[in-house]
C-alpha cells in the first residue's frame, strides 16, 4: 500500500504489564515525522494499568488487541499476520522510537529497495527515568558475520519487507528471547541488510526488570542454539563467545553468595 509513492509502515507494540513505560512508547510512534502509519498494540492481557494508557490513544491506534497470549514472539506474530505495511517492525514497550526514526528508513529502503533488513546501526541505551547511559554502534555487513563473527542485532528502529516475512513464515514461537536475531539469519538468506549511520533514532530502555537481564544463562543458551541451527560453525567466534560469557556469569554467581 503506497500514499503518494510513500510506502505505509506497520509498528507492532506487544506489551504485558508495562503501564509504566507504555506511554512513552505509545506516543513515540505517534510523533513520528512520517504519516503513513499502522499502528498495531498486541496486549496479553494486562492487569495493571496498561490498558488505561493504551485506551487514552485508542482514537489514534489503529487495532488493539488485548487477550491472553503465548508471550512475546505470540504478540508479535498476531501483528505481523495484521500488519498491511510494505515494511513491518515492532518496538517493545518499554523502547522508544525517536521522532524521525521511520521517515529514516523510509529514506533508506527508496535507496536500497533490494535489501530485506532496514535498521539504523547507531541505538541509545537508557534507564528507568530515560536517562541516555549511552550510544552504542553495530554494524552488521551480511549474514555471516552475524552467524560466526557477532551475533549482537539492534532490534529498535529495524524493519523488514513484510512479503519476505509471510515468505519465511514470521517469528518462531519456540523462541522466547531471541527471536529477534533468528529472524535476522532467516531473511538475510532472501537479501541483504542496509543500515542508517549518523546518529541514534531510537533508545533500548534497560531496567532491573528487563527480560535479557533476568534470563541471562537462558538467553546465551537459546542464542547458542539459534546460531548452530541457522549454520554457524562449532568453534565459531560467536559461539566461543557464549561459553565465556556463561562462564563469567557463572563465576561471579559463586563469587557472590559465598
Amino acid at each position: 500500500m503506497k500514499f503518494n509513492n510513500n510506502p505505509l509502515v506497520s509498528i507492532i507494540t506487544p506489551s504485558y504489564n508495562q503501564g509504566l513505560f507504555i506511554e512513552e512508547t505509545i506516543l513515540s510512534v505517534l510523533n513520528q515525522s512520517y504519516p503513513y502509519i499502522q499502528y498495531i498494540v498486541v496486549d496479553g492481557g494486562s492487569t495493571d494499568n496498561t490498558m488505561d494508557v493504551v485506551n487514552k490513544y485508542s482514537n489514534h491506534i489503529d487495532i488493539i488487541i488485548h487477550e491472553k497470549d503465548k508471550g512475546q514472539t505470540d504478540a508479535i506474530n498476531k501483528g505481523f499476520k495484521l500488519a498491511k505495511g510494505e515494511l513491518v517492525g515492532w518496538i517493545n514497550s518499554d523502547d522508544i522510537l525517536y521522532p524521525n526514526c521511520v521517515e529514516n528508513i523510509i529514506r533508506l529502503y527508496k535507496k536500497k529497495p533490494d535489501g530485506v533488513i532496514f535498521y539504523n546501526s547507531i541505538n541509545d541505551r537508557i534507564d528507568k527515568n530515560s536517562n541516555i547511559i549511552e550510544s552504542y554502534q553495530k554494524i552488521i555487513p551480511d549474514r555471516n558475520y552475524l552467524l560466526n563473527k557477532n551475533y549482537d542485532v539492534i532490534q529498535q528502529a529495524s524493519f523488514y519487507r513484510n512479503d519476505i516475512i509471510k515468505k519465511i513464515d514470521y517469528l518462531n514461537e519456540s523462541i522466547h528471547y531471541c527471536m529477534d536475531l533468528d529472524l535476522w539469519l532467516r531473511l538475510l538468506e532472501f537479501g541483504p541488510i542496509y543500515s542508517c549511520n549518523q546518529k541514534a533514532i531510537s533508545a533500548f530502555r534497560v531496567w532491573e526488570e528487563t527480560k535479557t537481564t533476568n534470563g541471562r544463562y537462558r538467553f546465551l543458551r537459546e542464542i547458542r542454539k539459534i546460531l548452530l541451527i541457522n549454520g554457524s560453525k562449532p568453534l565459531s567466534a560467536n559461539i566461543r563467545r557464549t561459553y565465556w560469557y556463561e562462564l563469567k556469569d557463572h563465576v561471579k554467581r559463586i563469587i557472590k553468595y559465598k
